[in-house]
């Protein structure tokens, strides 16, 4: 049991010996490490973030808006003319076809126009909610790190102290010792002359 409790108390000063050693202390010195105080840290301060660039430019439809209407087609000489009446329902129909055509495209361009206004807004609204969170991971992970800084710190004041403690008891153990050995001697002493 003496023995399970030396090789104990020499692993407890060999990590007190490194532990000073960590924290610059000199060897033999009295454990007086500075007391940590554990503080709330600040927001880290954020990198400016790069100005947005331009977005590409939105295709020009003026030219198909304008030429749409294939009736307005100057038709020159009588044959054309009348060849023009004898496919006016088929030209009515192009046009038609044509008019809806163009009023899709302007609508399809208004509609990826505005999705991407929708979608640039909730990544913006995510990638806020996401900042702050790694912001409060950040703060957190600052306060632990200060705290167990802190319990190393108090752990060596307690090792220091049971170490302390048990030397004592081990000097004053070896004086009672010597002193039941003088009493022994003495009472052997006297019991040989007897």
């Amino acid at each position: 049991m003496s023995d399970e409790r030396e090789r104990v108390a020499d692993e407890l000063r060999r990590v007190r010996e490194a532990v000073r050693e960590k924290a610059f202390l000199e060897r033999g010195e009295a454990s007086r490490l500075p007391p940590v105080t554990t503080r709330t840290p600040e927001a880290p301060t954020l990198e400016e973030s790069p100005p947005p660039q331009a977005p590409p430019p939105r295709p020009d439809g003026s030219a198909v808006n304008a030429l749409w209407d294939t009736s307005k087609a100057q038709a020159p000489g009588l044959l054309a003319r009348v060849a023009r009446r004898l496919l006016a329902p088929f030209v009515q129909a192009q046009v038609s076809w044509n008019a809806r055509q163009v009023q899709l495209d302007n609508e399809i361009l208004g509609y990826i126009d505005s999705r991407l206004d929708v979608t640039h807004r909730h990544y913006d609204a995510v990638l806020g909610v996401h900042g702050r969170h790694i912001q409060d991971i950040n703060e957190r992970h600052l306060i632990l790190q200060e705290e167990l800084v802190a319990h190393v710190h108090d752990l060596v004041k307690r090792i220091d102290l049971v170490l302390g403690e048990a030397e004592k008891g081990r000097l004053s153990l070896e004086f009672a010792l010597r002193d039941v050995r003088t009493r022994l001697a003495r009472l052997e002493e006297r019991l040989g002359r007897g």
